[in-house]
């Protein structure tokens, strides 16, 4: 099974940011939109771990929609992740409900991504919450989410900017925001 492993980090400078990513032959691509609509399982509240709980996405995406289940491991960050595409949002929304899921946050952003390696990149503007960059790998779930957290975590910090860390996913972060 493939565990999406990721880090991520609220940009205070998004020139600096684009500047050193540049420095490393980094070229993001032109700017997207993404509309997400995040569900939790029934009975699952913000106050709860998210560890171990699968929590599903319907994203709409120039004019595409994609279907996506994770479910955390070891952090809210190291997934368990599921993705495909669907023909119709609407009907999607309630098969996922009728499988036991609620509607928790939407969050919409726009998307600029890039890969170096095996490493993907992806600069977010993300409404209500501001703009974050995410380093990601896909990896098996055999392999330790703390500790490829850990290398990615190591490439963020050799770009010699500021950055702060969050362990916060977009939902929380925009439910905080919002709340």
């Amino acid at each position: 099974m493939a565990q999406e492993i990721e880090v991520k980090y609220r940009v205070r400078d998004l020139v600096a940011l684009e500047e050193a990513l540049a420095r490393r032959g980094v070229i993001l691509s032109p700017p997207v939109r993404q509309d997400d609509q995040a569900y939790a399982e029934n009975g699952w509240t913000y106050e709860q771990s998210k560890i171990g709980v699968t929590f599903a996405r319907l994203r709409t995406q120039r004019g595409r929609y994609l279907f996506t289940i994770k479910r955390p491991l070891d952090n809210a960050m190291a997934c368990l992740e599921h993705e495909t595409e669907i023909a119709d949002r609407e009907q999607m929304h309630h098969a996922i409900v009728a499988m036991g899921f609620h509607p928790t946050v939407r969050i919409v952003k726009t998307r600029r991504s890039a890969t170096l390696g095996d490493m993907a990149i992806c600069v977010d503007e993300v409404e209500h919450a501001g703009v974050f960059i995410e380093f990601e790998r896909t990896t098996s779930d055999q392999e330790p989410g703390t500790a490829v957290q850990d290398e990615l975590d190591t490439f963020a910090r050799s770009l010699g900017i500021e950055l702060e860390r969050t362990r916060d996913t977009y939902d929380s972060l925009v439910r905080a925001v919002l709340a």
